[in-house]
Parts: C-alpha cells; sequence; structure tokens
C-alpha cells in the first residue's frame, strides 16, 4: 500500500471515529455542551502551546548558548505544534492524543519511537571523568609586609 493511500485511509478512519464520538458524547451531554466542550479543548490546546513553547524555545536557546546542537528540544518543540494543532481540530480523539503529547514523557516516548533513542539524553553511568589541565582554587590573598 502506497503512503499516500496509508494516509488516505487514516484519515478517514479519523474523521469517521470523531464523527461517531461527536453523535455519542452529544447524545450524554447535549448538543451546546458539546461544542461548547470542543471551543474549550482549542483554548485550552493554545494556552499549553504558548506556555510550553516558550519553555522549549529556552532550552534550545541554552543548548546553542553551550555549543550544543539542539535536535531533542527542536523534535519536542515540533511535538508541541503537532499536540497544539491537534486540539485546534474539533474532536475528541484528536484532542486525548494532542493532550497525551503535551505530557513531557509521552511526547519524548513517540519522539523516541518515531526517531529512535539515539538524540535522547543517557544518563551518565560510572563514576565522572578525571579533570585534565590544571587546577584552579578560587580564593582571596592578602599580602602582610613586616
Amino acid at each position: 500500500m502506497s503512503v499516500f493511500r496509508l494516509f488516505f485511509v487514516v484519515v478517514l478512519l479519523v474523521a469517521l471515529a470523531e464523527i461517531y464520538l461527536f453523535a455519542k458524547v452529544g447524545q450524554l451531554i447535549g448538543a451546546t455542551n458539546t461544542v461548547l466542550l470542543v471551543v474549550l479543548t482549542a483554548f485550552v490546546g493554545v494556552v499549553l502551546l504558548r506556555l510550553q513553547g516558550f519553555v522549549t524555545v529556552n532550552r534550545v536557546r541554552g543548548a546553542l548558548a553551550r555549543g550544543e546542537l539542539p535536535a531533542l528540544p527542536l523534535l519536542e518543540g515540533f511535538g508541541l505544534l503537532v499536540a497544539g494543532g491537534l486540539l485546534l481540530l474539533p474532536g475528541f480523539l484528536t484532542d486525548a492524543v494532542g493532550l497525551a503529547l503535551f505530557v513531557p514523557g509521552i511526547r519524548r516516548a513517540v519522539i523516541r519511537r518515531l526517531v529512535g533513542s539515539s538524540l535522547m539524553p543517557r544518563p551518565p553511568v560510572g563514576p565522572a571523568p578525571e579533570r585534565r589541565g590544571p587546577r584552579v582554587i578560587e580564593g582571596e590573598v592578602t599580602r602582610r609586609d613586616d
């Protein structure tokens, strides 16, 4: 099956699931409350995207200031963008996936699954490496002449 056909099938299945969920939720809480709930999730998505977006931008800046490649923060920023977009789409299934992607652990697990673990930071193992070069001890010196 080609990628285009697979994408089409996935979009069609998601749309059908969203319509089904709209009907079921509408039966349970009423049409007006269903629409209000969808608008509320879109608003929450915008607020969460803004808050976590600022944190991600600061992480990218910090990595660049340290001379590191900010691959993971950029991927997490893309994950946040996808999460915000899913919350802006009307529907409960996309809202659930979008809210899940706002959880850092879930977002990192999805990134790890999609791109592999080569970009994920690993905790240090074993003793700290020995420092090379001169050892600097900071302090104050006072000279007293006799």
